[in-house]
């Protein structure tokens, strides 16, 4: 969650005093006062029948308003009036401070009691806590300035600070984060994007491909296509030096990310013809599993197939590849010279083939 949709859930609590702060400068206190409790009183009913449900921030703000409202009027000294706005915010940067803190499983549910259904994962976490730590000294250093303009300064500094000052700073803080916005976007704009899954392969969003292999809890789909020949030979592709993912390694024969807005199928055939330069006429599925590396979590689709004719190895792609025996591979299991999701899956695709006789 960004800052902007963080502030929009957030400022609706605050509305009755907002208003206030504006009718108090066009009427005297006692209309102000009624306007502010009339506008908190609409929006919790609003609220409950719109949504049914208490929003106890309304609630509370309202009641603030009245009690200290009343408190001002009957000792006829707006000093505890003019602290109000303070004493709001104490108990926002309480709030703040206690979110910034809280567990993901406690910020999931307190997204969803603002109609936020979303799936927190540990990027999402981390923006979150640093915009609700940044929007925490912000409301701790204007409350500061509250509490000191309503004791020391005159009612128009007060003004002033209580509100369009609050407003400016905010203003600030919002023009940053939208210009980090805009400069995100630009940087992911030619990247690929990746659906973002569950472990079933239900697809739940969409995510920058650097941003899937820097953040573990972000599960994005990949197939992993195994090739045997008449010879139950398997091929093999050696990786390119320069990938950032197990460099140089030898791995399945064909391996690659599911794209934004592609089925498995439509992967599975374009990264074939891409690597290897074959169209097998049939594949078949093994099974999926998740795979969890040092710097990401992926959903395998494992599939396996045969091919007796020359394969063509596309240079750009890989750095070479041949047929392995079993003996072979057997000899150099234990030499780190394969992937360690192939070593994983070695003993699926065998068993599978064993039990077959056959591929088909």
């Amino acid at each position: 969650m960004n800052a902007k949709e963080l502030i929009k859930k957030l400022l609706p609590g605050l509305l009755p005093l907002i208003i206030f702060i504006i009718a108090d400068e066009l009427f005297e206190t006692r209309i102000s006062l009624l306007i502010a409790i009339g506008v908190g009183v609409f929006q919790a009913v609003w609220i409950f029948i719109k949504e049914k449900r208490f929003d106890y921030f309304v609630l509370l703000d309202t009641g603030l308003i009245v009690l200290l409202g009343a408190i001002s009027l009957i000792s006829a000294n707006d000093l505890f009036f003019k602290l109000k706005p303070g004493i709001v915010e104490i108990i926002m940067c309480i709030m703040l401070v206690f979110m910034a803190f809280a567990p993901s499983s406690f910020l999931s549910t307190m997204m969803g009691r603002y109609g936020m259904q979303v799936e927190l994962n540990e990027e999402s976490v981390r923006q979150l806590r640093r915009n609700l730590r940044i929007l925490s000294i912000i409301f701790i250093l204007h409350t500061i300035l509250v509490f000191y303009s309503a004791f020391y300064m005159s009612k128009e500094a007060w003004g002033f600070i209580s509100g369009v000052l609050f407003y400016l700073i905010f203003a600030a803080y919002m023009l940053v984060e939208l210009v980090k916005v805009w400069i995100n976007k630009r940087r992911f704009k030619k990247e690929e994007w990746l659906p973002v899954v569950d472990k079933e392969g239900k697809i739940l969003g969409k995510t920058p491909r650097s941003m899937a292999h820097k953040d573990k809890s972000i599960m994005h789909p990949v197939i992993h296509l195994h090739i045997f020949n008449k010879e139950r030979q398997l091929y093999l592709q050696k990786r390119d030096r320069n990938k950032l993912v197990q460099p140089g390694k030898w791995d399945t024969a064909v391996g690659g990310h599911v794209a934004w807005g592609e089925t498995i199928e439509t992967t599975l055939k374009r990264e074939t013809e891409e690597e290897l330069g074959i169209v097998p006429e049939k594949i078949a599925f093994i099974k999926s599993y998740v795979w969890t590396s040092d710097m990401e979590t992926e959903l395998v689709y494992v599939f396996i197939s045969q091919w007796d004719k020359d394969i063509y190895t596309n240079r750009q792609e890989i750095e070479e590849g041949r047929f392995w025996s079993k003996q072979e591979i057997d000899k150099q299991l234990n030499d780190d010279i394969f992937t360690p999701s192939f070593i994983h899956e070695l003993p699926l695709i065998i068993s599978f083939f064993n039990k077959k006789n056959k591929i088909f």
